[in-house]
């Protein structure tokens, strides 16, 4: 349904990743669309949607109720490089301690790194060297931004998913029902149509922009 209505709209989408029911049906699909407003467009679609149907894989051909959580959320871009403003660096050099607290270096070997910014000190003294001592310490100075970094992306992401929804009665946004009668209804906008077959084929616009519409000063 979604990657019909993304290809309608002329966006680029891909299936990241697909995970099958353990008896039938899927149980996780990750979906990528690329294109301008995607996420715009897509969060109104965030929230449960209920299906109710004659199941296929019943063989009493009972009438069944399921339950979708659509998550929507925009990419995060994440570098593998983290760039440090040297300005941004007080360095400090001492000499190497070994057991005890004792000085084993003559000279001024070992290196203190703090990344005032973030507060952040890495120090440095296995090495005989000045400069390897550095450039170990820069190494995992990096590694501990990059850390930050996508610790600070999480929490945002985090924020922009809001609160996690359970996928179950009363708390659906969307009812797709087939049987006993055809309608999907919308029960936020109370947008609704009869044409079942076409909403799940990718017909969602109308959907869409009753949700907007509806925000619209919120």
């Amino acid at each position: 349904m979604y990657l019909r209505w993304g290809e309608s709209q002329g966006y680029d989408t891909e299936i990241l990743d697909l995970n099958s029911g353990e008896e039938a049906g899927l149980k996780r699909v990750t979906m990528s669309f690329t294109g301008d407003y995607a996420t715009g467009y897509l969060r109104s679609e965030k929230g449960v949607h209920r299906l109710v149907r004659l199941s296929p894989f019943d063989s009493n051909h009972r009438r069944h109720t399921s339950f979708a959580l659509v998550e929507v959320y925009p990419q995060v871009e994440s570098d593998n490089e983290v760039e440090i403003d040297p300005n941004d660096l007080r360095i400090d050099t001492y000499r190497s301690a070994g057991a005890g607290g004792q000085n084993v270096q003559k000279n001024e070997t070992a290196i203190r790194i703090t990344h005032i910014p973030t507060d952040i000190v890495v120090t440095c003294q296995n090495e005989r060297s000045q400069t390897q001592n550095k450039d170990n310490a820069m190494r995992v100075l990096r590694a501990r931004l990059l850390d930050l970094k996508r610790q600070q992306q999480e929490a945002e992401l985090a924020e922009i998913k809001g609160d996690h929804v359970k996928a179950e009665w009363g708390s659906q946004i969307r009812s797709y029902v087939l049987h006993p009668y055809q309608m999907v209804k919308d029960h936020r906008t109370d947008h609704e149509v009869s044409n079942v077959s076409a909403v799940l084929d990718g017909e969602l616009s109308d959907f869409i922009e009753a949700f907007l519409r509806s925000t619209i000063g919120q």
